[in-house]
């Protein structure tokens, strides 16, 4: 049996995916908006500067066959997806969604202390990427109808990183 869904899988293999600088446009996450296209997006998806964490999330998810939320590419969509997890019920791979300033953020949970989740997503610091972001801004924990829970809540050392604010 996998240690690990296989969309966390597809998401570990994307690590340090960037954002193109200026106005240019990464070839890799224009792809992945043009695969998914508008019908799942839920819009016209022109440039890597538009947030694209639901875009991540959502490219991970129909690489291994599951269907992403709809208007995929709004992090906050993702709050209602598949179903709940509670939060000592969490597992690599749940989604999460968090507010931030300005709407929300999608990412996979990768692990947690005891104030704040550690987040494997896409537009962390304009990359695919791992970081830490407050428990307290997490909205919603979900997890990909009718499928089993892999895992348990992985409990890691305070890392004396700071944490994420903004993932715009």
């Amino acid at each position: 049996m996998a240690k690990e869904p296989a969309w966390l899988i597809a998401a570990r293999a994307k690590l340090g995916t960037r954002e193109a600088a200026g106005p240019a446009n990464s070839p890799t996450i224009m792809g992945w908006a043009k695969r998914l296209g508008t019908k799942v997006l839920g819009m016209v998806y022109n440039a890597d500067s538009v947030p694209w964490c639901g875009l991540f999330v959502a490219t991970c998810m129909d690489e291994v066959g599951i269907a992403p939320a709809p208007i995929a590419v709004r992090a906050k969509s993702w709050a209602t997806w598949g179903q709940n997890l509670a939060a000592d019920t969490l597992a690599p791979g749940a989604v999460l969604v968090f507010e931030r300033p300005g709407g929300g953020h999608v990412g996979f949970y990768a692990g947690e202390n005891a104030t704040a989740y550690r987040v494997l997503g896409g537009n962390q610091g304009d990359c695919v990427s791992l970081t830490w972001i407050a428990k307290n801004r997490c909205v919603a924990r979900r997890w990909p109808t009718g499928r089993p829970v892999i895992g348990a809540p992985v409990q890691l050392a305070a890392s004396g990183a700071p944490l994420s604010r903004n993932e715009a």
